[in-house]
């Protein structure tokens, strides 16, 4: 059996999948915030959750925000703040006694759709994650590729490429930079864009309904939206080149997204100087832009198949 843990700003989900991917259990539980040795508590927990209501035991994996530094094994880059410069893998190793396996929530997604969901059978698969933050991760041949200091496809805090009029800065964001992707590309993001230019706080679900019945505020924050996602998967292009791109998260629910963002991806566009160029540095863009098959579980999914060989 593989076990996968998705570790939520708000809630952990625990999975059970025998191994043809099939889903035996699923349980959630309240994110214990701000307490370590809680947290700890509360995977072990899970983990007995899982192999209690099964009768079997498995393999461990979990992904949550941030990564372990492959040298040292401290949790770095995470907004659940209380994880950073922890030993987590270590200890949960000694909570469980069993080895356990981290990865960004990114690339467990990125795992999980290439495994068996919208990027099955492609070699290069890279996921985003358009939520409360906005992360990504690589898949290749199936397998997350982690990187050399375990950074691979950490894309919310570059900054946002080719800034327009406005944009420089940017936000502040919770890592203590200005104009980071995530600041513009995430749900949060989109929010904070409708509630700078309005002064009035709605959920991004919200906006989105705005936008469908044709306020005109709403579909200019909607506009730049696409417009930001673009640039940001344009130069993960350039450099990548992906067979797909896996969207995850609260706005990959927003359908008008895949025709929308590559019709931006292909057209000219004024970058800078008046002039019009394409955002990808080619003469065509036909990357495959598409919605996470397993949706909200692919997360969770994907940590369970760190352990897939």
């Amino acid at each position: 059996m593989y076990i996968g843990i998705d570790w939520g700003g708000t809630k952990m989900e625990v999975i059970g999948l025998n191994v043809l991917g099939v889903e035996l259990i699923r349980h959630r539980i309240p994110t214990p915030r701000e307490d370590y040795d809680a947290s700890i508590r509360a995977v072990v927990e899970l983990v007995k959750h899982v192999e209690t209501a099964t009768g079997e035991t498995g393999s461990v994996g979990i992904g949550l925000p941030g990564s372990p530094n492959p040298r040292t094994g401290l949790i770095r880059n995470s907004n659940a703040f209380w994880l950073n410069g922890q030993p987590l893998g270590r200890d949960l190793d000694a909570a469980l006694g069993r080895p356990v396996r981290l990865a960004n929530d990114g690339n467990c997604l990125a795992v999980s759709e290439a495994v068996d969901g919208a990027g099955a059978g492609l070699d290069v698969v890279v996921g985003i994650i358009l939520g409360t933050g906005h992360g990504g991760g690589i898949a290749l041949k199936g397998r997350s590729h982690n990187g050399f200091q375990g950074l691979a496809g950490e894309i919310g805090h570059y900054s946002l490429p080719w800034p327009r009029e406005g944009e420089y800065p940017g936000p502040k964001c919770w890592c203590g930079r200005h104009g980071c992707l995530e600041m513009f590309c995430s749900g949060t993001g989109f929010e904070l864009d409708y509630r700078t230019t309005t002064g009035i706080s709605r959920k991004a679900s919200e906006v989105i309904a705005l936008k469908r019945a044709g306020d005109a505020t709403a579909v200019a924050v909607y506009d730049r939206y696409v417009d930001r996602l673009a640039r940001s998967l344009a130069l993960i292009i350039d450099l990548v080149d992906p067979d797909v791109f896996v969207l995850g998260g609260g706005m990959s629910n927003v359908d008008e997204l895949y025709d929308d963002v590559p019709k931006q991806l292909s057209a000219r566009t004024n970058l800078w100087d008046g002039e019009e160029s394409r955002l990808v540095f080619s003469d065509s863009v036909a990357t495959p832009i598409r919605k996470a098959r397993h949706g909200d579980s692919s997360g969770v999914r994907g940590a369970a198949f760190l352990w897939k060989e």
